[in-house]
Parts: C-alpha cells; sequence; structure tokens
C-alpha cells in the first residue's frame, strides 16, 4: 500500500494524524473476535471481562436480578497465587567468574537492600497474579529499577492472535493532578490544552460513558511499527515514501470533540523506539491465541453451571417457602380473602367440602447438592487443588503415607508453572534489571542483615586475612607460628565476630561492581522441597546413626568403620540427601586468649601480640 492509498483512509490534513485513524478503527476491532479453529472464536477483550466478573462474583450481564453467585473460581485462584509464587530471597546474584567470586556476596546483599527499597516483592505477587488470572503476564521496561506488570484490562488493542506481533495500546486514565505528575521529567507538550478541553466523564467499555465529579483523560500509549511519516509532519506530509519505509515508534495521544462534535487528536509525545519494552509470559500456550489458557478461563464452565444450579435450588426454596391451598369449593376464593389473614379469623366451607394444604416441599434439592458438589470437585482437580493442598482434613483411615504423596503430587502442577515463571524472572533480570541494578551500585556503606551462613562465611575469610596478616608481620620481625597457634588466632577472630551480632555495615566501593560478570539465579528448588519427606527420612537417618553408638568407646561405628560410612553415603544419595564427609575430623575448640599467650611468649614482638588481641 503506498502512502496515497493510506491517505484516502483518513480525513486528518497531515500524515502524523494516521496514528489517531489507527486507534480508532483498531479500538473498535479489537472487540470483535478472531478464529482459533473453525469451530471456535475467542476475543481478548470478551476473556479478560469475563476473568475479571467471575473472580468477582458478577454475571457477565452486569446485573444479579435476585440470583445468587456461588463463586467456586475465587479460593482456586487464590490457591495457584500461593502455591506458584516465590519469594524475593528466592532471588540469587552471584559473580562468574573465580577471581571475582568473593564480590557475590556483596552483590546478593546489596540486592536485598535494593529489592526492598523498589518493592521488588509486590511485582513478583502482581506478576503471579496477572499469570494465573489471564493466563498471561505482560512486562514493560520503564525508566524505574524494577518494569512495570502491564493490567491486561488496560491494553485498548493489540494483535489477538500473537500479542507481541503487532502494535500494543495501552489506555490509561488521568486526572489533571495526574497527568501533570506523570508528565515530570518527560518531554510532553500539549499538556494544559489537553486538560482544558478534558470533560467530566470516562469511558466505560467504548459504547458508554460514565459521569465523574471530575476531569478525566483518557490517554493511549501506543508502541509499534509504523510509516516513518507518522513522527515528523513537515518533513514527511508531502513525502512519497514507500509503505516498508517503517520503524519502531511510540505515541502518547489523546482525543477530544470539537465544536462541530467531530473526534480530534492531541499528541503528547510521538517518538523513535529501538525495540518494544514488552516482554510476554504464557501460562499454558494456545496456538493462535495472544494468551494462554487462564486459571479462571479453566474453572469457566464449572462455575457457569455452578450458579445454574444455585439458581434452580433458589427457585426450589421459593416454591417452598409459598403457602397454596387446594379445595373442591369452587367458589371459596370468591367469598374468602386468604391474603394477609389475622389469627381468629374464620373462613365460610360450603357444606360437603374439602380443604387443605398442597406439599410444596422440594423432592430433587439432593440432585441439586449432588450435581453442585461434582462441579466443585472437578474445579478443584482442574486447578490443582485437592484436599490435602487446600489445608482440609483428610477422609477417616487415610494412611500418613498416602497423605503425604497426594500433598506432593497436588504441588507438582505448580511447581512446573512456577519453573516456567522462574526462567521467566530470569530473563528479565539479565535483560532489564541487572544493568539498573549495577548503575544504582554508587559506592557508600549499607546495613545488612546476616544469617548463620553468611556470618559464617564472612568469619571464614575474616580469620584467614588476620591469621594471614599476623604471619607476615611475624615473619618481617623474625617470629615463628606454629599450627596450633595459627589455628588459636583464627579462633579468637571468629569469637570476636560473632559477638558483634549479625547485623553488620557493608561498604562497595565506586565502580567495584562496573565490569564484574553477575548472573542470577532463581532459587526454586529450595521451595520444591518436600519438607515432610524431608523431615522423615532426617528422623530416620537419626535413628539408624543413634543404634550405632558405641558406649564404651564413646563413637558411632557408622562414622568410624569406612565400609559402614560408604554404606551410609549410598543410603543418603538414594534418599535425596546430602552426603558426608567422613575425611575430616572437626577441629578442637582452643581457649581464645591461647594465640594472646603464646605470641607474648616469644616476646620478640609483643607491640604484634597487643594488636592480634585487639583485634
Amino acid at each position: 500500500m503506498r502512502e496515497g492509498n493510506i491517505r484516502s483512509l483518513t480525513n486528518f490534513k497531515t500524515m502524523s494524524r494516521f496514528i489517531y485513524s489507527i486507534i480508532e478503527k483498531e479500538e473498535k476491532s479489537f472487540l470483535l473476535p478472531i478464529p482459533i479453529t473453525d469451530k471456535w472464536e475467542w476475543s481478548f477483550a470478551e476473556h479478560v471481562k469475563t476473568t475479571v466478573h467471575y473472580k468477582n462474583s458478577i454475571f457477565n450481564t452486569g446485573a444479579n436480578d435476585n440470583k445468587p453467585f456461588k463463586n467456586i473460581l475465587r479460593p482456586i485462584l487464590n490457591l495457584q497465587y500461593r502455591a506458584e509464587g516465590f519469594d524475593v530471597k528466592d532471588i540469587l546474584l552471584y559473580i562468574e567468574e573465580s577471581e571475582q567470586y568473593h564480590k557475590s556476596f556483596l552483590i546478593r546483599k546489596f540486592h536485598e537492600k535494593w529489592a526492598r527499597e523498589n518493592n521488588l516483592d509486590t511485582f513478583i505477587d502482581k506478576l503471579v497474579e496477572s499469570y494465573v488470572d489471564f493466563g498471561a503476564a505482560l512486562v514493560k521496561k520503564t525508566k524505574n529499577a524494577v518494569p512495570e506488570i502491564v493490567p491486561l484490562p488496560r491494553i485498548a488493542f493489540c494483535d489477538q492472535s500473537d500479542m507481541l506481533a503487532g502494535p500494543i495500546a495501552e489506555k490509561h486514565f488521568y486526572s489533571p493532578d495526574n497527568l501533570r505528575e506523570e508528565a515530570k521529567g518527560k518531554n510532553w507538550k500539549n499538556i494544559e490544552e489537553v486538560i482544558a478541553k478534558a470533560e467530566k466523564n470516562r469511558d466505560v467499555d467504548n459504547t458508554r460513558k460514565a459521569n465523574t465529579p471530575g476531569k478525566h483523560i483518557e490517554v493511549y500509549e501506543i508502541h509499534g511499527t509504523f510509516p516513518r511519516y507518522c513522527l515528523d509532519d513537515d518533513e514527511y506530509a508531502n513525502d512519497e515514501k514507500d509503505e516498508d519505509d517503517l520503524v519502531g515508534q511510540v505515541h502518547i495521544c489523546t482525543f477530544y470533540k470539537n465544536d462541530e462534535g467531530e473526534g480530534m487528536g492531541i499528541t503528547l509525545f510521538k517518538g523513535l523506539e529501538k525495540e518494544s519494552p514488552y516482554k510476554l509470559i504464557l501460562r499454558d500456550e494456545i496456538f493462535g491465541r495472544a494468551l494462554g489458557l487462564g486459571g479462571g478461563e479453566e474453572l469457566f464452565q464449572d462455575q457457569i453451571w455452578t450458579n445454574y444450579g444455585m439458581i434452580r435450588m433458589k427457585q426450589l426454596l421459593d416454591a417452598a417457602s409459598k403457602v397454596i391451598y387446594k379445595t373442591t369449593d369452587e367458589s371459596f376464593a370468591n367469598r374468602n380473602k386468604t391474603d394477609n389473614l389475622e389469627s381468629g379469623e374464620i373462613l365460610v366451607l360450603a357444606e360437603g367440602k374439602d380443604i387443605g394444604q398442597i406439599d410444596t416441599t422440594p423432592r430433587s434439592t439432593q440432585l441439586f447438592d449432588k450435581f453442585m458438589a461434582g462441579l466443585e470437585i472437578h474445579a478443584r482437580q482442574t486447578g490443582g487443588g485437592g484436599e490435602s493442598i487446600f489445608g482440609e482434613a483428610p477422609s477417616a483411615g487415610t494412611p500418613f503415607k498416602s497423605l503425604e504423596l497426594q500433598v506432593a503430587e497436588s504441588h507438582s502442577l505448580h511447581e512446573y508453572r512456577k519453573g516456567k515463571l522462574a526462567t521467566f524472572v530470569d530473563e528479565i533480570y539479565r535483560d532489564w534489571i541487572i544493568p539498573q541494578l549495577v548503575k544504582g551500585i554508587t559506592g557508600g556503606e549499607f546495613l545488612a542483615e546476616l544469617d548463620l551462613e553468611d556470618m559464617q562465611f564472612v568469619a571464614e575469610r575474616l580469620a584467614n586475612n588476620q591469621a594471614s596478616k599476623a604471619i607476615k608481620e611475624g615473619f618481617l620481625g623474625g617470629m615463628f607460628f606454629t599450627n596450633e597457634l595459627i589455628a588459636d588466632i583464627k579462633e579468637q577472630t571468629k569469637q570476636k565476630f560473632f559477638e558483634g551480632g549479625n547485623k553488620r555495615f557493608m561498604e562497595i566501593l565506586k565502580g567495584e561492581m562496573k565490569d564484574a560478570p553477575i548472573r542470577v539465579k532463581i532459587n526454586i528448588v529450595g521451595k520444591q522441597k518436600d519438607i515432610a519427606g524431608k523431615v522423615d527420612k532426617l528422623v530416620n537417618i537419626f535413628r539408624f546413626v543413634f543404634q550405632s553408638y558405641n558406649p564404651q568407646t564413646g563413637t558411632f561405628a557408622v562414622f568410624q568403620d569406612p565400609n559402614m560410612a560408604k554404606l551410609f553415603n549410598q543410603i543418603l544419595e538414594l534418599s535425596g540427601l546430602e552426603q558426608m564427609n567422613f575425611g575430616a575430623a572437626p577441629p578442637q575448640p582452643r581457649p581464645p586468649l591461647e594465640a594472646t599467650k603464646a605470641l607474648e611468649n616469644i616476646g620478640q614482638r609483643p607491640e604484634l601480640a597487643q594488636t592480634i588481641s585487639n583485634k
């Protein structure tokens, strides 16, 4: 299509107005479904709308009409949030280079501080919720340290068959103050003009508007590939360029109606864009669809028919609550008014006639109960939520081992999906977050909290450094250090370090991490462990070891006999536990002041001994 043909499609005078015609056209066509197969049509907008409605106990008609809505979808979604999410502490950064590996500890501790300051846990929660609810999560790179999770209801239009294959438009709603705040520090124009033309209403569903007490500005943010002439009116308005001259662009604009009621557009910003700011993860991919199978969508049918059963149950209850009479007296109703009868009133019945109450007791309530219970069980099975994972008490007589296996199996589907999320977050870190994080390391001190493993790591290296320093200074002074004395120095250094507590100030020098090859690992393996199973195995191992204890020698045979040790390690390996090193005996504790005394006895450098003792 040549530019001349494109011009014929729009009533706008300049080619930059072409972007407005795209918005108007695509936003309307976005509401229409696309074919997935010859028997199945699907709509992005309908998918998102239905998920939001059912999650919040709203019928798609929008009105309850005195109909019950039994929400079986939300509890299962809440379960999936917990089962498929992971914590910030499971994201580990390290330096992938042997000579700089010591920096891994510093970058890991700095990342913990950085994650708290930038609300990384909120990012993960929103990622998991979108992934579970809609079958996809759309992540957008921004100038902030942490990317943004784009709410899918905010999408004005996109390619419904492949979300990243075409332009993506987001529709934002700003108040005047919000718009001014959003424009700060950005090269946005026409802000006050847009605010002046804004109206006191807001789009509901592209067909209706809701009145609002204050002005609402609807702003479209479009990212995609368009003809270059959409960027510059003066340069490209009269240029006969081919449609192949396409470049990545971002447009931020809004609409208003002029005095004649015609739709007009105002551009706040437009510019080139080298690469797409979006990344997408699909939960259960479906070929030909922009979104995967959502956690809500897979329960739609169970939810619909559960509501059907509830509505019919209500109808039975309504019928059962009515008091209806039958009589052989044909003129009874004409002579007597049975509405609002008072106590003690007398009704007239013809001679030889009879009257009685019709039995309206429901006979089929058990069928409905069974029907809806079956739907709920099916929904739980589909959503990976058996009794055990919901924390419900097992049926009487269920063996513990059987229950243990059921719990582990219930988590397997969620662990699989969690693994996909972890791989996706790994990619986001490599491409977006780590470069931002390194820029944020400007040097200086920060307070970090160390766990036991961290304390041992630092204490060991501090002790080695202090011992090396003492040996070096002693050698220069003609002193000789025995192995026992070196061990005493290390032990004293560790003891003093542990006395300082687990909260320490750390410092990263400016530029220290500039060229460090930082890598990321999402350690969800730790969350995948079958905790109950591990504890059971450890208890059995403990019993096995304890039975090998010899009270006469005060030793355990399993640790002394090489053949037993080999067999014991095989047991550990087959149990999925870490093997033990039987060759290295644990060091014997020494009095903390032995190193100082030994140095004082040498007598050649008492000032050095005092220095080591102080350290």
